[in-house]
């Protein structure tokens, strides 16, 4: 099945939500997403097959200085299909218009699969110590 992968649309809002659960992963919050969108509206990236539903989704953004995937989830039912690298592809190419010469992502070690998954895309581990603080 043919896959277009397009920028997010708000009338998307219930399929992404709905397969960030099916994928085990939480919902981020709708007023987090707009903020991002609000910056950077063009990688908010969502694959839709033929019948108009969304199969896989990647959310990155880009301060200026370095890109970030924060979130790559793709339909349970579909994985192992290439759904995922594709959006990374588009994703990267959008980034590299962009400017950005360097993307981040945190993948948890506790994440076998996750951590194969972007190596194979040629992401690298590196031994940075991570420091976060909620606000």
């Amino acid at each position: 099945m043919t896959l277009h992968i397009r920028t997010f649309e708000w009338g998307d809002w219930d399929a992404v939500a709905g397969l960030w659960e099916a994928a085990g992963s939480s919902v981020l919050p709708r007023a987090e997403v707009e903020g991002t969108l609000g910056r950077t509206p063009e990688l908010f990236l969502v694959a839709v097959d033929a019948n108009g539903v969304v199969a896989g989704v990647v959310l990155g953004t880009y301060d200026g200085r370095r890109g970030f995937i924060l979130r790559l989830a793709v339909d349970p039912g579909r994985r192992r299909q290439g759904i995922g690298r594709e959006l990374v592809a588009a994703l990267e190419t959008r980034l590299r218009a962009l400017g950005c010469p360097r993307i981040n992502l945190f993948v948890l070690p506790d994440n076998p699969s996750g951590l194969r998954f972007w190596q194979s895309m040629g992401y690298l581990p590196v031994p940075d110590v991570v420091h976060t603080k909620p606000l």
